[in-house]
């Protein structure tokens, strides 16, 4: 067993601090910005249209989680204390409510830039999206945070912030996941870049990560206490329409362009 009692801050400058998890959600945003540009140069899209994509992109990931876990998790507390959700701080994000951010801000950024066709973006960024999960989830860990249920399995961890019970590394579980399909999802679109079919890796990628979290939910402490009455967790229902939406546009993508 593994007694965990990382801290979740890195380094300490003065009065500002340096924390895991926000460097690990910077690590995954840089590692797909430079990826990006890459596939831009592949294609001949324009670069210099990546910092505005990059920006769209970071602020639909944190408003869409923040209001995402406010929304789905705690409504009754943030409708009458609504002041309560600008105070990201505190904790409170769901990725479920982050994906769709993402959704949206790309969908705003492709009406505005029409050099960027909105499937020529989900299925690119996808990728990195999917990768920056891996690494949030890396910087989970390290905030001893969405810990898994008991168990006696010789990898389980300590959390030692939490209590003395060992428990399943659910965040390794999902990020090693998580790594796997961003791999999964780089495979299938190098060979064909600019030749990709539309909704190709999006739906690929889509079906398998939320796939991959409702079975890992298993393994995860419910994060909320109403949960524990439900035959599926919050985490799993809101699961269930983007698998089937991922799969239906991955079997899309195989019929002839329209």
């Amino acid at each position: 067993m593994i007694e965990w009692n990382v801290s979740p801050t890195l380094i300490h400058i003065g009065p500002l601090q340096l924390r895991w998890y926000g460097l690990m959600f910077l690590a995954g945003f840089l590692i797909g910005f430079q990826a990006m540009r890459k596939i831009c140069q592949w294609e001949n899209k324009p670069t210099e249209k990546l910092d505005s994509l990059l920006t769209h992109i970071f602020l639909g990931t944190l408003i869409g989680a923040r209001l995402g876990h406010c929304l789905f998790y705690e409504p009754a507390h943030y409708l009458a204390n609504p002041i309560q959700i600008f105070k990201i701080w505190e904790g409170g994000l769901a990725s479920h409510g982050g994906s769709l951010g993402v959704l949206i801000a790309i969908g705003l950024f492709s009406r505005k830039n029409r050099e960027f066709p909105l499937w020529w973006i989900f299925d690119r960024v996808v990728i990195f999206t999917v990768l920056t999960g891996a690494f949030i989830r890396i910087g989970n860990l390290m905030n001893s945070e969405i810990i898994g249920r008991p168990t006696d399995i010789p990898w389980s961890f300590i959390f030692e912030r939490i209590d003395k019970t060992p428990r399943h590394p659910a965040q390794i579980y999902e990020s090693l996941c998580y790594f796997a399909i961003a791999l999964i999802g780089w495979l299938v679109y190098k060979p064909l870049k600019a030749k990709l079919p539309a909704g190709r890796v999006f739906g690929l990628s889509v079906a398998l990560v939320f796939s991959a979290r409702f079975f890992i939910e298993f393994f995860k402490e419910n994060q909320e206490a109403f949960e524990s009455s439900m035959p599926l967790n919050m985490g799993q229902l809101l699961s269930l329409p983007f698998i089937v939406a991922g799969l239906f546009v991955f079997a899309r993508s195989f019929k002839k362009q329209a």
